[in-house]
């Protein structure tokens, strides 16, 4: 089973989704932190030419697992969950994203994880590209003011340097280069129900979403 929510950045979709996770008892899947690992082995191979750097992409040993509250990413056997967080990775995560042998390798390994158990996943793409017949489709969504201010929070204590104007220029950007892409765009889907969280409480909104989850979805006791 797969409940998929999809959004812009900072609209609350991976701290929505794991609280989901934990009471439903399912799995958390974070699709974007695929795309950040593959930024991340990019920039440290100095940022090769795209297509000499998919070229090495049939070796790379991708393995991701929901543990103790945490998406943990490791890259062949190097644990790099913290090192993706970094405003460097976010600067250029849309620039790989909007790569179709990208999305291609991180679409295949996200399809057969799920085929395992049940799941609740975000990302931008999900419930359009990757997921298509997903059983439950969210699309969240928060004015550009309200995610800066998320996501700023979140980056602060990683990152003091790091300015509020800059996290909401990032974001601004991301916005753009997600639904301008040939690859998949950010987009609703039609079946998607819409979450607007702006002036919403974090509870307000999980109180809705499981509601509704619960509602169309039987889940297993």
């Amino acid at each position: 089973m797969i409940i998929v929510i999809d959004g812009p950045a900072g609209s609350g979709k991976s701290s929505t989704a794991k609280k989901i996770a934990e009471l439903l008892d399912i799995q958390y899947l974070d699709s974007g932190a695929l795309y950040r690992a593959l930024t991340y082995l990019w920039l440290m191979n100095d940022k090769p030419d795209l297509p000499e750097f998919f070229k090495i992409l049939p070796g790379v040993k991708l393995d991701a697992e929901y543990r103790n509250q945490t998406f943990i990413i490791n890259v062949n056997g190097e644990d790099i969950t913290k090192d993706i967080r970094t405003q460097q990775v976010a600067n250029h995560v849309s620039e790989m994203a909007a790569q179709p042998e990208a999305r291609k390798f991180v679409n295949q390994y996200m399809r057969k994880l799920v085929m395992s158990d049940a799941y609740i996943a975000d990302g931008r793409d999900l419930g359009t590209a990757v997921f298509p017949d997903a059983d439950l489709k969210f699309y969240m969504i928060a004015s550009l003011e309200e995610r800066a201010k998320r996501r700023y929070r979140e980056l602060i204590s990683d990152d003091p340097s790091i300015s509020f104007e800059e996290v909401k220029d990032n974001l601004k950007n991301r916005d753009h280069q997600d639904s301008s892409r040939a690859a998949d765009p950010l987009k609703k889907d039609e079946n998607a129900i819409l979450i607007d969280t702006t002036g919403k409480t974090f509870e307000e909104q999980i109180d809705e979403m499981v509601g509704i989850i619960r509602d169309k979805i039987k889940l297993k006791q």
